[in-house]
């Protein structure tokens, strides 16, 4: 059966590489990215082994709340359910540290955004869709406090961070959905996968993007996640396993859970 599936980030990388196999699988597609250029490239990438009627494009950069809003209520628009929601978009190496919300922009797109989009686009998904979360290997403590203000940490500091605190959420969000879904997993796509993120971050060509878009298409659409909901995958190991610890410390992940509910309150629809 055909899914609609919302794929942030998805005009390169494994963002690219996951949006080619799934609409080649019959699905329908929603292709998200900062660039309208590129968006165009891909809409053109994926015209040739997709019906037009399987793609859908839209522009968003996720590290303004304004842009966010824009993007829930044009998905909402034009589609009456969401089947997938893999968020997929993430920085490393930035210049603009800072959004115009004043918050820093690693951690916004890295894990408020995400935040923002599931639970706003909840009311259009059913209690058997899945939301994918692109976490990684790297995850370090982190306090409420900094997804507050501007780090002035390295890049590799707040990326660690920032995933860590984005497997917090989807652990605690999926367990006090429970039955009502969706399902929402934590995945560690692949250390050291061939992405312009890896390159620029550390100056190597990586591994083969499809390695890390197959087991984000196993997480959306396979029985094995069927029942995985708040469950963290490293890919790495190829298996479940225990997240980082703190994303199993009830009041820790209840603290940075509900700062995320604090910065995103502003912002939602009356």
């Amino acid at each position: 059966m055909s899914k609609t599936i919302l794929i942030t980030g998805s005009t390169d990388g494994i963002g690219l590489a996951t949006a080619k196999s799934l609409v080649e699988l019959g699905h329908k597609v929603l292709v998200h990215g900062r660039s309208e250029a590129k968006l165009k490239d891909v809409l053109k990438q994926l015209s040739s082994v997709a019906a037009a009627e399987q793609l859908f494009a839209y522009q968003a950069d996720l590290s303004s709340f304004a842009e966010l809003q824009k993007l829930v209520a044009e998905v909402k628009n034009d589609h009456q359910q969401i089947d997938v929601l893999i968020n997929n978009a993430g920085v490393f190496v930035i210049n603009d540290k800072v959004t115009k919300d004043g918050l820093d922009t690693r951690f916004m797109v890295n894990t408020i955004a995400p935040y923002f989009l599931t639970t706003q686009l909840l009311d259009i998904m059913p209690s058997d869709a899945r939301v994918v979360n692109l976490s990684s290997a790297a995850q370090a403590p982190l306090s409420a406090q900094e997804l507050i203000q501007p780090s002035v940490q390295s890049d590799n500091a707040v990326y660690a961070k920032s995933k860590l605190a984005l497997t917090m959420w989807s652990r605690s969000l999926a367990l006090s959905l429970g039955q009502q879904g969706p399902v929402i997993v934590a995945v560690n796509p692949k250390s050291f996968l061939g992405s312009k993120m890896v390159e620029q971050a550390y100056g190597v060509a990586g591994t083969d993007l499809q390695i890390g878009a197959d087991i984000l298409i196993n997480a959306a659409l396979s029985k094995e996640f069927a029942n995985a909901t708040g469950k963290y995958y490293d890919n790495d190991i190829n298996r479940f396993t225990a997240p980082h610890p703190d994303a199993e410390h009830a009041e820790k992940v209840a603290t940075i859970e509900q700062t995320i509910i604090d910065i995103i309150r502003p912002y939602l629809a009356a």
